[in-house]
């Protein structure tokens, strides 16, 4: 069973649904005992960094998230999500994320349309299971202000141009992130999620 993280943010249901149609079973849950006994997790999330980990502390769930990494668990996290993995954000401030992967999250800075928004192609970095039967070049629908700046660029598995290289899918040990939203992103996005299922029945391993 996949655990979808419900911590008040994000349109959970969706990515629920998009897991069931690629025939993995997952439930949208708070409980702490659901993600310490789940196969697999998914952190989605939209919206500011520092409300989503104060959210995360407040319902509890810090730790169960910490020990299922540890524990070598499949991770996905996704947009928001996916920023939350790293150890900073400059959104509204600083704030400390996961730290899963070191890093820090940063604001677009330049004269051109921010948030990116709507669909942007893929570029290859690095082979990974999580990329399996996804072609160089595919579009994928993005919706971000701030983008990950990580420490290694080895843990960059694909980007995307927009102005300059932005990481859009990173992957250290079990722990992987995606920036678009794949529930949004016709059937690449929904390979990228049967793709990280596989990683959960261990189908395929990292």
């Amino acid at each position: 069973m996949i655990a979808i993280i419900d911590y008040g943010v994000g349109n959970l249901r969706s990515v629920e649904k998009a897991f069931l149609n690629v025939g993995y079973e997952a439930v949208v849950t708070n409980k702490k005992e659901d993600i310490l006994q789940a196969d697999g997790v998914v952190l989605p999330g939209v919206g500011a960094f520092g409300d989503a980990m104060e959210n995360i502390r407040q319902a509890g769930l810090l730790e169960p998230i910490r020990a299922v990494v540890k524990d070598g668990t499949p991770f996905l996290g996704i947009c928001l999500g996916m920023q939350l993995l790293f150890a900073t954000s400059e959104e509204h401030g600083l704030h400390e994320g996961l730290n899963f992967i070191p890093g820090h999250v940063r604001r677009f800075q330049g004269d051109f349309k921010i948030p990116q928004v709507g669909w942007n192609q893929l570029q290859f970095k690095r082979e990974h299971p999580i990329l399996d039967g996804v072609t160089e070049g595919s579009h994928v629908y993005f919706v971000h202000s701030y983008y990950v700046d990580p420490q290694d660029s080895a843990v960059v598995l694909a980007s995307t141009d927009y102005f300059q290289d932005v990481p859009a899918i990173v992957a250290k040990d079990n722990v992987i992130g995606i920036q678009f939203h794949p529930e949004k992103s016709s059937h690449i996005g929904l390979r990228l999620l049967a793709n990280f299922g596989k990683l959960v029945t261990r189908e395929v391993v990292l």
